[in-house]
């Protein structure tokens, strides 16, 4: 591994980039790395759960690690963490007539946050019909979108797809007009719902701070990795109950730590840094959504997404793939600052598993932004993938190391102003 590290540094001096990466081995190491890592993975961070001391415990250790490297906080914000609430609508009961018929409670779905709906055709509600050859998905996601209180009647036709709509019923952050599904072969005269939910509203925050760019502050470069994990579960043949998650992903949470106290250092990016660490990756990405509505989206020039850079790749030591490479030109501006070196930026290996949008990326990709996502885990074959054996004494530090030093010193084109990454196509509404 020594030589490795003369390899590179002996090629970054002949590349002329040796001021970038100078001192870098005093800030990113394997002890440093270790040293992080070992706190996030810990037991006592009973796998930083969403919703659980633990999460909260890491939180606290994460904006200890911004302050101490001199990020300043998020505009708008008066600490590191960026709050926000979730409401979520659990089902109690559902009962309703129309023309007098009564309709079976499995006939009847609700999108809502109101804990008690009382609707009928003089409620003020717009009604539709949608008959077949409609597309039953695109249109409840329109009309969910509109925020305006609306019964649909959806005719035999769909009867298979219906089930399909609860998908709809997560967390959301805000209070929405309801829509109601009704299975109906026809717009009804007259209706009557009676419609119960249990509402609950639970507090998250991201941990977040900035490097405010010099000559180009309205432009953010963004450093991310979520710091939830799937908590405690039932004992495995080993007696160990918690889901440590040390490569998922305190090992992207690691990197982010690392390269805010990085830049700090160097004092040398014109445009604005971002660091951010998610919460609610593991139950559906909504600390990156969040997130994603609090900044504009044309002014991010790109997103560095760590998410499990602990084991080796594909390819060996030395390397790592970045998803949605041919989706802009971000990846190859990554590698050719690195020319000269032993460190290759890989493609996804894994299309077929459409990675691009599994991850705190995604949001920011669907709206045009540069974002993609930096990993080696071998995603057909990671032995410790969301189980408990995903401690820290699977991953492999030095490695780690080397990775962390890659992203830093392939990005000083982009944190310098110099190189701006192609965008990436946005993704229409389904």
């Amino acid at each position: 591994m020594i030589m490795k590290r003369i390899s590179w540094f002996t090629a970054l001096t002949l590349c002329g980039t040796v001021s970038f990466a100078q001192n870098i081995d005093k800030l990113i190491n394997r002890d440093e790395v270790s040293r992080i890592e070992k706190i996030l993975s810990a037991d006592d961070m009973q796998g930083r759960k969403t919703f659980t001391p633990g999460i909260d415990k890491a939180a606290d250790f994460i904006a200890a690690e911004f302050k101490k490297a001199g990020l300043q906080y998020f505009p708008g914000l008066t600490s590191y963490r960026q709050p926000f609430t979730m409401r979520k609508a659990n089902f109690i009961a559902a009962r309703g007539t129309i023309d007098g018929q009564t309709l079976n409670t499995n006939d009847i779905i609700a999108i809502t946050t109101d804990s008690l709906l009382e609707v009928n055709e003089k409620s003020g509600y717009i009604t539709l019909a949608l008959d077949s050859g409609s597309n039953l998905m695109k249109t409840a996601y329109e009309a969910i979108q509109k925020n305006q209180p609306v019964v649909i009647f959806v005719n035999d036709s769909y009867a298979k797809d219906f089930n399909r709509l609860k998908r709809f019923k997560g967390e959301t952050f805000d209070a929405k007009a309801p829509v109601i599904f009704v299975r109906a072969n026809a717009k009804p005269s007259t209706f009557s719902f009676s419609i119960k939910h249990n509402i609950t509203v639970s507090a998250l925050s991201n941990v977040i701070g900035i490097l405010p760019g010099k000559s180009k502050k309205e432009e953010y470069v963004i450093f991310s990795g979520h710091y939830d994990h799937l908590g405690i579960g039932k004992a495995n043949d080993a007696a160990d109950s918690i889901y440590n998650g040390a490569n998922d992903d305190a090992a992207g949470t690691t990197a982010v730590i690392m390269l805010a106290n990085y830049f700090s250092k160097l004092k040398n990016n014109e445009r604005t840094l971002i660091f951010v660490t998610f919460t609610a990756e593991e139950i559906g990405g909504f600390g990156s959504q969040y997130f994603s509505k609090q900044i504009d989206a044309d002014k991010a020039t790109a997103m560095f997404n760590i998410e499990m850079i602990g084991t080796e790749s594909n390819w060996g030591k030395n390397s790592a793939y970045i998803t949605g490479y041919e989706k802009s030109d971000f990846g190859k501006i990554l590698q050719a600052n690195l020319e000269g070196s032993s460190f290759k930026f890989e493609p996804d290996p894994y299309p077929k598993q459409q990675l691009f949008y599994r991850s705190d990326n995604a949001t920011l990709a669907a709206l045009g932004v540069p974002a993609h996502t930096i990993s080696t885990s071998k995603m057909d074959t990671e032995k410790y993938y969301h189980t408990q054996d995903d401690e820290i004494e699977t991953l492999d530090m030095a490695n780690m190391a080397e990775i962390i030093k890659a992203i830093a010193i392939s990005s000083k084109g982009i944190v310098s102003g110099k190189e701006t990454p192609s965008r990436v196509e946005k993704v229409k509404a389904p």
